[in-house]
């Protein structure tokens, strides 16, 4: 048999690689020969690094960056054997990275976001896959591009300070110092929503007060984007603010599409980075799965990802979840073989997150009994 596993991530419970090892244990009890080929999958948010470093070898680089509020912190990302990054915005500006209190994105900056970029391309790395979900920010990029070498001035000739609010003071731009590498580096950036810069629908209504915005910061934050946008599109730059995705991360995708970044569907960027599409060639069935599934799934999730290329190559999938949520029964309809949750009794919450793997294990076990069965009858 061979057999393809790509399973995201359980959330708190276990990560894709762990999952993704736990299916095969459980087969290879039933199939002890299986060719199972692991691809860890995740969505381009929380995860992504460790499931193509998982899926595609390549070590970890450790450096040391600044946080939203610029303090100095360790960050990480990946380095796959062909040279590529692949890095998550959150690692330097998530939102995760600041207490309650300290969440205010009149101030919290991306600069950190671009010494991660400026330390792949200062070693080598032509070509990046960045991940944009989880941000704390909403300075439309600005401290990213500050970080790469472009210079943001006030009316007096000063550099912008970091944060949104500074953005109303922009009087001119220099780009003229960005990094030398940016002109040669493929930038691919996971982003699945489509939200323009500006606006009713843009990164400051839409997600500002989730980051700590109240109402009144809500249309500061709006007017210093468009204040921003305004001033860099009549200087020459490229006019991306109705770009789909330029809101994404309180406007770091806007920036990103400024320096030629391709914002794309974040499944389809791991997908096609973890070699997906050439191990389904010659697969026999593919697992996968996450820790719910429910209606939600069909909007752009990684099982659903994952069952799309799998039926354009003819191969069946069977999802496995730790549990089912609402509108979990008409994913059958979108192609899945089969669908089972994994937890098997009622239990604390600590306790059935500590048991993920060995719910999954004996799941993918089960499965594989039938299976093995019905090549009998």
């Amino acid at each position: 048999m061979n057999l393809v596993i790509a399973l995201d991530s359980y959330k708190e419970s276990l990560s894709a690689a762990d999952a993704c090892a736990a299916v095969a244990r459980g087969f290879r009890a039933i199939y002890p020969h299986a060719d199972c080929r692991i691809l860890p999958m995740a969505d381009g948010g929380e995860g992504t690094t460790a499931a193509l470093v998982a899926a595609r070898g390549g070590d970890w680089q450790n450096i040391t960056v600044q946080d939203p509020l610029g303090r100095a912190i360790t960050a990480c990302y990946g380095r796959l054997p062909d040279g590529s990054a692949v890095m998550e915005m959150a690692e330097a500006a998530g939102l995760h990275r600041l207490t309650p209190s300290e969440r205010n994105p009149r101030h919290t900056s991306t600069y950190g976001v671009g010494e991660m970029l400026c330390h792949a391309l200062d070693h080598g790395s032509r070509h990046i896959i960045l991940g944009i979900g989880g941000s704390a920010t909403n300075d439309g990029g600005a401290g990213m591009l500050q970080a790469l070498g472009a210079h943001l001035y006030d009316a007096n000739g000063h550099e912008l300070p970091r944060g949104g609010v500074a953005l109303a003071r922009l009087h001119h731009a220099d780009f003229s110092g960005l990094h030398p590498a940016l002109q040669t580096v493929t930038l691919d950036v996971a982003c699945d929503v489509n939200n323009p810069l500006c606006g009713t629908n843009g990164a400051s209504a839409i997600f500002g007060p989730q980051k700590g915005a109240d109402a009144a910061a809500v249309a500061e934050l709006d007017a210093a984007l468009a204040h921003y946008a305004a001033v860099l599109t009549a200087s020459g730059m490229p006019d991306q603010r109705e770009q789909p995705g330029a809101g994404a991360a309180g406007g770091l995708g806007y920036a990103l599409a400024l320096l030629g970044a391709r914002l794309t569907s974040g499944i389809g960027l791991v997908m096609q980075a973890a070699g997906l599409a050439a191990a389904l060639q010659d697969a026999d069935l593919v697992i996968t799965g996450e820790g719910r599934l429910d209606g939600q799934t069909r909007l752009g999730k990684v099982p659903l990802g994952v069952l799309r290329l799998a039926q354009q190559h003819g191969v069946p999938v069977i999802a496995i979840a730790g549990v089912l949520g609402a509108g979990a029964e008409t994913l059958t309809d979108e192609g899945f073989t089969a669908i089972f949750p994994s937890i098997a009794a009622l239990a604390p919450l600590d306790k059935t997150l500590a048991q993920g793997g060995e719910n999954l294990e004996r799941t993918a076990r089960q499965i594989a009994a039938v299976l093995a069965l019905g090549g009998q009858i």
